[in-house]
């Protein structure tokens, strides 16, 4: 794709996200739903809308961007096409924990983190130190180790939370599921604000080396030719990436699918330079997952569908049709 027309897409993606944060505040119950609400002086709508609604629509785009952006850094640094943001088996190691913190029955809040998320927490920085032991103090770099390392994790991890899912009453593991489908119900600002701040840093590291992926993906010998410190990035990035992809999993739950659609479809329609790439993910994901909530939200209102499913049923289909778009060019 020539320069002025990724411009035009940009472009066209920057006012696609915008239509996505404005217009779901505007949907739902007819009480608080369509545009008169902004000519309301109703305290109640406006409280729903600043503390419930944007904090919701906020958290989805960092969830969405941390998720494309992730999966676009696993599939350059592993150069396989099926790799995801749970590749190294980081989602499983939160799974764990916030399976184990149902299971335990303990309810608290520490510093705004519920137990779900500080175990979940706890569970990806476990996954981030076995992987970390693994990296640490090899020569080079083996992405075969590391997908490997990766899938042996998340098996293992598996096994635990089975373990805990038979130990578990029906209430447990009600809840045990509906976790692992994924969700986005948040209420207030602090887990927005947290998850904005730990995208801008983690995506800051990735802009500003989006030259280096471009070398990176041309093959190792030419990278090294370059000056590329290969080790270095690998390690730097997996850490960074997995920090984000963490602090997602650890709040809203494995979200299936975003992580793999996006890059590849943007991809397909813009080319693998990843100085456009970057910043197409976080837009294009963000987007995304916004919509994919507001669907999940209102199809069956006033019952709400895990966001997971959605994505899955929404992302499967339009990805195929990309694939099969491709080929007739």
């Amino acid at each position: 794709m020539f320069q002025n027309q990724k411009q035009i897409f940009l472009a066209v993606l920057i006012s696609f996200t915008l239509s996505a944060v404005f217009v779901p505040l505007f949907l739902g119950q007819k009480e608080f739903g369509g545009w008169n609400i902004l000519f309301s002086d109703n305290e109640v709508v406006f409280n729903i809308i600043l503390n419930i609604r944007l904090p919701r629509i906020v958290f989805a785009f960092c969830a969405g961007a941390g998720l494309a952006v992730t999966g676009a850094v696993f599939q350059a640094l592993l150069r396989n096409d099926l790799a995801t943001p749970y590749t190294l088996g980081v989602s499983s190691g939160s799974a764990l924990g916030a399976v184990a913190a149902i299971k335990s029955g303990f309810d608290f809040y520490f510093f705004g983190f519920s137990t779900i998320s500080i175990f979940s927490i706890f569970g990806s920085l476990l996954t981030l130190l076995i992987i970390y032991r693994i990296v640490k103090g090899q020569a080079g770099f083996s992405s075969f180790t590391l997908i490997l390392t990766g899938v042996t994790i998340s098996l293992t991890f598996s096994a635990f939370i089975l373990f805990l899912h038979y130990l578990a009453d029906f209430t447990e593991t009600y809840r045990m599921v509906r976790w692992l489908m994924g969700g986005l119900d948040v209420s207030g600002w602090f887990y927005p604000l947290f998850t904005g701040i730990i995208l801008l840093v983690v995506c800051g590291f990735f802009f500003s080396k989006a030259a280096a992926f471009n070398l990176l993906t041309a093959g190792e010998e030419f990278s090294l030719s370059k000056g590329l410190n290969i080790v270095r990035l690998q390690k730097q990035s997996f850490i960074l990436a997995s920090i984000l992809i963490g602090t997602v999993v650890s709040i809203a739950g494995p979200i299936a699918f975003v992580g793999l659609i996006v890059p590849h479809a943007l991809r397909l329609l813009i080319g693998p330079d990843h100085r456009w790439l970057f910043p197409s993910a976080v837009l294009l994901g963000g987007a995304f997952l916004i919509w994919c909530d507001t669907i999940a939200r209102l199809i069956i209102y006033p019952a709400e569908l895990p966001v997971g499913i959605i994505t899955s049923l929404l992302g499967g289909p339009f990805f195929l049709y990309l694939l099969m778009r491709s080929k007739k060019y």
